[in-house]
């Protein structure tokens, strides 16, 4: 078993972190994805995403890629991983992300399909902030 995550870190870009999150989300929608997003977690932006087909059928069920964005505009954070799907996002306290892990050990085959989609992801946010 393995963990991943993603890291970015954008710094001199001057991006509304909220609008960010918001075009992350609408990016995901576009594809496909069910997401929820919590802009005013205490840590930052939480953006959830799962999805119908063949990410379901090799991510479990109960999994999600997760997102966070943390920082200021001028120097930012963007976290990918998989982890456990938070029912209620919105509500909920971001805390559980942190407490919980942005990620989970997933085996080999799961590692490598996880990988090819976060780094798919990491690169389109990298062109939404330019």
């Amino acid at each position: 078993m393995v963990n991943a995550e993603k890291v970015h870190h954008f710094h001199n870009k001057n991006k509304d972190l909220k609008q960010l999150g918001q075009q992350t989300v609408d990016m995901l929608q576009d594809d496909g994805y069910k997401t929820e997003i919590n802009a005013n977690a205490p840590q930052g932006i939480v953006i959830q995403a799962t999805k119908a087909g063949i990410l379901r059928d090799i991510i479990t069920a109960n999994r999600a890629f997760t997102i966070l964005i943390t920082g200021e505009p001028n120097n930012f954070v963007v976290h990918i991983g998989i982890g456990k799907v938070i029912q209620n996002l919105g509500v909920a306290a971001a805390e559980a992300i942190l407490l919980t892990g942005l990620v989970l050990a997933v085996d080999v085959p799961e590692m490598l399909w996880t990988r090819h989609v976060e780094k798919e992801i990491l690169n389109r946010i990298v062109q939404l902030v330019g």
